[in-house]
């Protein structure tokens, strides 16, 4: 019997990563996929009249034990890959891409969905069972239950060719991530480099069996070399060979697959009966067209260019006074770091003794308490699939004939620290879908992964000021997944329009700059000493530091995201240098650089599902700004206020956003709350 086809015995019946073995997945994917197709077939086969019931919500609740060992199979891809599973992701991916085909494409099924959506007015439907029939109805138009035999057929061929090409696409990224590093043994040469960082630059040569020091594209290794190494050199020789990330030619390179992606997303949308791909991707989301995604990345454009000029021209003053003529993108952290000392007069490397990772976390989780009521345990009886994972229980407090009680939440798994397996970035997931079914509402399990500086033999981990904002944005996802209470899994926790989901994160890193808050947690790991007021303000003051620049390369994401998803004729007689250096012109502020281009590495919109979506991050500021700035004005622990946030983050998908924000907040967003936020 295999461990991963029958329910988990362990508790709460969590991912069972110590008796899994690599040999398991693949017999596990194709017993499951069959159990599953075994339930559609009974849906399909019911001789019953079709019911709301007995179509909508059985689909609803189909397939749940493929889609946790999913989860756990591709968390695992992600977080602790190897060859082995590569190769089992290869022959997975079609396997799960000719499931979902099947789902979406079954006549039978359609019709009996069709006969229920045609005569929902009979139905007394409430606001989410109205939605779930809704979103069903249309995934089934939109994955092509409309079109004929012959078209059905092209379709499932192109997503199965799309699976398998994201996927190598990313596998590409990681490959030429890791196949690079530097290895340097005079110490003259990381001359400007903190000590705590050089001790780890010490601590990847030694893993290496290598004497002196090696620095790595991994970010925690290049983000600081290149915010405060001296030697310009070396800075440019490291940026370029980031830059080259699977654009050098050579086995790893991703410049034709982008075509091949982007072709065949093209061609899938002419098949659905849309323009291009964006509009496929837009009709689901908030902002709803690609004319009102342009429209929106260029009224900021508009509005941030100068503020973005008027700093790089500041760190041109600086670089000129240390000889340098012309300032290159490779210049930028180091003199944006020199700007910031010399206006704020800190850097992030004193600051990290104040934020050792265990105070950060306790700190994200006690806000949790106070806004939410939630409180964390951590259990070592949960398997786990690394010795760097931890695992808690989250209980929310609730009250009962004036007794309290834990209610149990969620499962939390946390995993801070980068190793070669785990792929750059970070980023929330779910094993385990919130749901209610037969009177139970069965609780996620929800996982946040990092990639945190480790802790050496003298210090523990410390974080970057930057670091910590990025534990307080994915806990905000986390949020999301941990408060859900829907009644069916896809609708539930994160399964929103994607250009709402990243609100809950962006929200919640607001609250890093409340020196209300902030005194509560940022204390030296050596003295305790609290994180004086002076470096507090400044702290504030440099919130909107280089906000401007930061804007407009969010913006260059954007633009060129869309630009590649509505004008993919172009790419025919042209490079992906050539696009991208064309659609990323307006947003650029330093010279192109000819040997490098950063799309073969753009895993958010080729490997991720970021496809027509970069925008969001721009759009959920908009939203994340407004809400804070209703905190603000009430209190940024009001009670009330939190009550209503948490209502907008326990309904999940149930509501248009739209109307959950505006129920919220009383009205819809203000684009001047970010603009206010941003410079002033």
């Amino acid at each position: 019997m295999n461990i991963l086809t029958e329910k988990f015995n362990t508790p709460y019946h969590a991912a069972p990563f110590t008796g899994i073995k690599n040999e398991d997945f693949l017999p596990a994917f194709r017993e499951l996929i069959k159990q599953s197709e075994d339930e559609i077939n009974a849906i399909v086969s019911n001789p019953e009249t079709p019911t709301f019931e007995n179509v909508i919500e059985a689909l609803a609740y189909s397939g749940e034990q493929l889609d946790v060992v999913s989860n756990i199979f591709f968390n695992l891809n992600s977080a602790e890959t190897s060859d082995e599973i590569q190769k089992i992701a290869q022959e997975v991916s079609p396997l799960l891409t000719e499931y979902s085909s099947k789902i979406s494409q079954n006549e039978a099924l359609f019709s009996k969905i069709k006969k229920v959506y045609d005569e929902k007015e009979k139905y007394k439907l409430n606001e989410e069972q109205e939605m779930l029939l809704d979103e069903t109805y249309k995934g089934f138009v939109r994955s092509g239950a409309l079109l004929n035999k012959e078209d059905k057929e092209k379709l499932q061929k192109i997503n199965m060719d799309l699976s398998l090409k994201s996927l190598q696409f990313g596998q590409n990224v990681l490959a030429s991530t890791n196949a690079y590093f530097k290895h340097i043994t005079n110490k003259d040469d990381l001359a400007g480099i903190p000590e705590a960082i050089l001790d780890q630059y010490a601590e990847d040569a030694k893993e290496r069996e290598l004497e002196g020091w090696v620095v790595t594209l991994q970010y925690p290794s290049y983000i600081p070399f290149m915010t405060y190494a001296e030697n310009r050199e070396l800075r440019k020789e490291i940026a370029l060979a980031s830059g080259k990330k699977s654009f050098d030619g050579g086995e790893f390179d991703n410049q034709e697959l982008i075509k091949e992606l982007l072709q065949l997303k093209q061609q899938k949308a002419e098949l659905l009966g849309y323009k291009n791909y964006a509009e496929y991707v837009l009709e689901e989301r908030m902002a709803k067209s690609p004319v009102k995604v342009f429209d929106f990345l260029n009224e900021l454009l508009t509005k941030a260019k100068p503020y973005a000029d008027k700093e790089i021209d500041e760190l041109r003053a600086l670089a000129k006074a240390d000889g340098i003529e012309e300032l290159q993108s490779y210049d930028h952290s180091f003199y944006a770091e020199k700007l910031r000392k010399q206006k704020y007069d800190f850097n992030d490397e004193e600051l990290k003794p104040y934020f050792p990772l265990n105070q950060v976390q306790d700190a994200v989780f006690g806000l949790a308490g106070r806004l939410f009521g939630l409180h964390f345990v951590e259990r070592n009886d949960i398997p786990k699939y690394h010795e760097d994972v931890k695992v808690y229980e989250v209980f929310e407090t609730a009250e009962t004939d004036g007794v309290k009680e834990g209610k149990f939440k969620a499962l939390l798994y946390v995993d801070y620290f980068p190793r070669k397996g785990k792929r750059a970035g970070a980023w929330m997931t779910s094993y385990k879908n919130q749901y209610k079914k037969d009177g139970e509402n069965s609780r996620p399990h929800i996982s946040i992964v990092c990639n945190f500086s480790k802790p050496t033999k003298d210090t523990p981990s410390l974080l970057t000021f930057q670091e910590v904002t990025t534990l307080f944005h994915e806990f905000g996802h986390a949020l999301h997944g941990m408060m859900a209470d829907t009644q069916y899994p896809n609708l539930s926790g994160t399964s929103v329009k994607w250009d709402f989901v990243e609100l809950p994160s962006q929200f919640l890193e607001n609250f890093c700059y409340e020196p209300e808050f902030l005194k509560t947690f940022a204390k030296h790991y050596k003295t305790g000493e609290v994180l004086p007021d002076e470096k507090i303000e400044k702290i504030e003051q440099s919130k909107n530091f280089m906000e401007g620049y930061q804007t407009m390369r969010q913006l260059g994401f954007g633009l060129l995201d869309m630009n590649y998803h509505t004008k993919v004729g172009e790419l025919e007689n042209e490079s992906v240098k050539t696009f991208e250096d064309k659609y990323t012109k307006a947003t650029s502020l330093y010279p192109v650089n000819p040997e490098t281009a950063m799309s073969p590495s753009f895993s958010h919109i080729f490997q991720g599902g970021y496809s027509a979506g970069y925008y969001s991050y721009k759009w959920a500021e908009v939203l994340d700004a407004d809400a804070f700035q209703y905190f603000k004005e009430t209190g940024i622990f009001n009670p009330e206020t939190a009550a209503k946030y948490k209502i907008l983050l326990s309904s999940g998908g149930t509501k248009d956003p739209m109307e959950l924000y505006k129920s919220f907040r009383g009205s819809e967003p203000k684009v001047e709350s970010l603009l206010k936020r941003a410079f002033g």
